[in-house]
């Protein structure tokens, strides 16, 4: 699926530091913890808390935020829609990883378990 250069510059630039204050309001809502949230990050990208942290104290931009990451080799298994998108189909490879941070979160807020958010088995 192809996302206009525009949408792609847009998610590149977004603040790291102002999109996870949502997300943990996202995921406590439901009933979840930051300290799962964190759990997810680690999986995705190998961030320690220190360094989610550091990223945040940083505002390090999404474009920033992946370059620094070390994709766990298991993230092309994270599937499904996301914001209108299949994310399987997004061409963009920035784009599509911060697709698949948006999806696992998703899950976790959805309560399923940890085991199956992150690829396990």
């Amino acid at each position: 699926m192809n996302t206009t250069p525009e949408h792609n510059q847009r998610v590149a630039k977004m603040t790291f530091a102002l999109v996870y204050s949502l997300l943990v309001k996202k995921v406590e809502r439901k009933g979840r913890t930051e300290e799962e949230l964190q759990q997810v990050i680690k999986w995705l990208t190998g961030f320690t808390k220190e360094k989610i942290n550091e990223l945040i104290e940083k505002e390090a931009t999404y474009e920033e935020f992946f370059s620094t990451a070390k994709l766990n080799p298991n993230a092309h298994l994270i599937s499904g829609t996301i914001c209108g998108y299949r994310i399987e189909e997004i061409e963009n490879p920035l784009t599509r990883q911060v697709r698949y941070l948006d999806k696992l979160v998703d899950e976790l807020a959805k309560g399923q378990k940890m085991e199956k958010i992150l690829r396990v088995g």
